[in-house]
């Protein structure tokens, strides 16, 4: 955990950490503002006040042991706890050693305290002796400016002499250095000390702005808990969570966070999920449940069998994903760093010609210290790392920067049918008996007896249908299934038939009658029939995922993706499904084999169209490869998940919607950037080629636009929070 720099009311920086008693018993985040022996203050973080359960903290002070008592304010959200040394000492799974929480940026090490050792402290002082130096005629003060001048200079020289010597290659160090050195070859002091001072500071605001996005993805790793109470040998005992079995027992009291991924065997629970889904709302966990390790139990009690645990669990793999996600790897990013080597000799050489024409040194350096691309350069990975932490917060898993930059011109998505756009399991929707002396139940129990035992999709659907509608399964007293045709079995001492129309044909049953499969002309069928006639039809269908209708509509008409399906089942099955969804059926690509649809999905990208492939099996993984943008589930399978670029962990199609906004979000905001670097610095060259601009002005135009680039970026993250706490 890292260090923060409290005050204590003497004023003296001393550093604390808070009790590790406390980090694993207090549902919130805090910070300490205040500590005596035997007593501390801590406050409540304003990410978690609107939604504190203050009944539910009482409790569990209450029944702390080291705990002597305690005071909760509500209006200044807080809480006083006055402690017992000697008990906290004797608790066996509570160290004493204090430890922090660093969940909010407000718990970064200030700028303030960071002076003491930042690069700032020399460039502060060449300016102070500099500045003091011009008001007095010591000739050893200005010796000692220059001396400490040239000191802080080193850095920029370091960094100049290792571009060219290393890289063999000028950049914008290089200029900062040829400014530097006009500036001080006019014996001025003051401003080339000025200079070194703001590009430091600039230097320092950006490192804390990116700081805080890597704080925000680095919570959730924070969240997880690290002990968890197992049963073992039919006693409750105390693990580290890693150390969790697949397949135990695990149980969770209230205020803790689940440590491990799993189901919910007993109990009722209310679990607060925001710092694993973003979704602010707890949910009621029961019986069957499938909680996620990071998730705070609020009130109730839980057991649950442990499925994932450590980095298998969801959190864990969350951040292992972005933590690897490259957010240089932008097309802009490229871009404006191909164009920052480029204009450096066209700077040199504009400088020289100023120089040349104005005998001017002083517009000469203001010249080389303008730059267009280094405030696009620094806001870049602010802006991506907040996009990317937001997409992960809403269970979607993008792996780098110019997978974001490729979602927000998507104009082309392509589904895989069976499994994406449908669950992927086959369900009976309807029995038609065509007589009127036999039933559809006694239907459905001749069809299922037929088809017991067979691991045919078809074949488990109507018997799992027949045993969800309570109806007996009668034994089967001879059989011969013909694969991909259908059944022949004796029930009740007669003989069923159960297959495709080509079969019944086959086995002379053909008293066919247009309306009996007009009424199925919509879903697939099989038919069910004695030796000498048919008897009846049952209709099945993949049914569609509940949300592929609401994803395929906003598609079309929010964002005019033109959305196309991509499936190796039949013509007749696709085009239920596209008719279903408003596809149009010339974007139907049916019976297409895993070589086709990598050549279908390539022949698009090769139109000039921007592709995104959404498939989740093992002969999704071709065409996933091929895309510009590849998504798949969670749940599909370990290829599919590996290749895709974007992986929905919450298993929701209309995940890539939210995905599909924050990209667009984020390339908006990239624009307002380069506006907001572009045009100051174009308009501080326009003055220093022709009117002259003072160095320190370039100076404060070039940091200045950079700075402002990056807080920029930083906004959708702060607005997100005031969405999701409320303050």
């Amino acid at each position: 955990m890292k260090p923060v720099w409290v005050r204590r009311p003497k004023g003296k920086m001393t550093m604390f950490t808070l009790d590790v008693a406390l980090q694993d018993h207090l549902p919130f985040h805090y910070a300490i503002v205040h500590h005596v022996s035997g007593r501390v203050r801590v406050k409540i973080l304003a990410s978690d006040r609107a939604r504190m359960d203050y009944e539910n903290l009482q409790s569990i002070l209450g029944s702390l042991p080291w705990i002597q008592n305690f005071r909760i304010n509500r209006w200044s959200a807080s809480v006083v706890i006055h402690y017992c040394i000697e008990k906290l000492q004797i608790a066996p799974q509570i160290p004493i050693q204090l430890s922090v929480k660093t969940s909010e940026p407000e718990l970064h090490l200030t700028l303030l305290s960071q002076l003491k050792t930042s690069s700032l402290t020399l460039p502060i002082l060449a300016t102070m002796l500099a500045i003091l130096s011009n008001q007095s005629n010591q000739s050893f003060l200005k010796l000692l400016a220059r001396v400490t001048l040239l000191w802080a200079s080193f850095p920029v020289v370091k960094r100049a002499m290792k571009s060219i010597i290393l890289h063999h290659k000028l950049n914008i160090d290089c200029l900062d250095l040829m400014a530097l050195i006009l500036s001080s070859a006019q014996g001025k002091v003051v401003t080339p000390a000025l200079v070194i001072t703001l590009h430091e500071f600039g230097d320092l605001i950006r490192e804390q702005t990116a700081r805080v996005t890597e704080q925000k993805t680095a919570n959730l790793l924070d969240t997880i808990g690290r002990f968890a109470w197992v049963e073992r040998e039919r006693q409750i005992i105390q693990i580290e969570s890693d150390r969790v079995e697949i397949g135990e027992t695990v149980i969770v009291y209230p205020g803790e966070r689940i440590p491990v991924d799993g189901i919910v065997l007993s109990g009722e629970a209310t679990i607060d999920q925001q710092q694993l889904t973003g979704e602010s709302m707890p949910i009621v966990a029961q019986t069957g449940t499938y909680v996620y390790a990071a998730t705070l139990l609020r009130s109730g009690q839980i057991r649950l069998t442990c499925e994932r645990v450590g980095s298998q669990t969801r959190a864990a793999a969350s951040i292992e994903l972005l933590a690897k996600a490259p957010v240089y790897d932008t097309r802009i990013a490229n871009y404006a760093g191909k164009l920052a080597d480029k204009l450096i000799i066209p700077s040199i050489i504009l400088a020289v010609i100023v120089f040349a024409s104005t005998q001017d040194p002083t517009r000469a350096a203001s010249i080389l210290t303008l730059d267009f691309v280094t405030g696009i350069r620094v806001s870049m990975p602010t802006a991506f790392l907040g996009a990317l932490n937001h997409t992960t917060r809403h269970g979607v898993l993008v792996r780098s920067g110019r997978t974001l930059e490729l979602l927000a011109e998507i104009d082309t998505v392509v589904f895989d049918k069976t499994g994406t756009l449908t669950e992927g399991n086959i369900a009976v929707t309807e029995v038609i008996s065509v007589h009127s002396d036999i039933s559809p139940q006694r239907i459905l129990q001749l069809a299922a007896s037929a088809e017991q035992r067979i691991t045919h999709p078809v074949a488990e659907a109507i018997v799992a249908h027949a045993q969800a509608e309570g109806i007996e399964i009668l034994p089967r007293q001879g059989w011969d299934y013909q694969v991909g045709a259908g059944m022949k079995a004796m029930i009740d001492n007669g003989q069923v038939l159960v297959g495709s129309a080509t079969f019944l044909q086959e086995q002379g049953v053909r008293d066919w009658v247009e309306t009996n499969t007009a009424r199925t002309v919509n879903q697939s069928s099989v038919y069910v029939a004695d030796a000498e006639k048919l008897l009846g039809i049952i209709s099945y269908t993949d049914p569609l995922r509940a949300e592929s209708a609401e994803l395929i509509e906003a598609l079309q008409s929010r964002y005019g993706t033109a959305v196309h399906v991509l499936t190796e089942d039949s013509r007749q099955r696709a085009y239920q499904v596209a008719e279903r969804l408003n596809i149009s059926l010339h974007r139907v690509h049916a019976e297409a084999f895993p070589e086709d649809k990598a050549k279908i999905v390539r022949d698009l990208r090769r139109s000039g169209q921007v592709v995104a492939f959404v498939g989740d099996g093992l002969n999704d993984s071709v065409a996933l490869a091929y895309a510009d943008v590849s998504i798949s589930f969670a749940d599909g399978s370990d290829i599919a998940r590996e290749t895709a670029d974007v992986v929905l962990m919450n298993n929701h199609l209309t995940s890539i919607l939210e995905a599909i906004a924050i990209a667009k979000e984020t390339q908006a905001l990239i624009e307002q950037n380069t506006l907001l670097v572009v045009a100051p610095n174009v308009i501080g060259l326009g003055l220093a080629t022709t009117t002259g601009l003072n160095p320190l002005w370039a100076t404060i135009i070039h940091n200045g636009t950079a700075i402002a680039a990056g807080l920029n970026s930083l906004r959708p993250l702060v607005q997100h929070q005031i969405e999701t706490y409320g303050a």
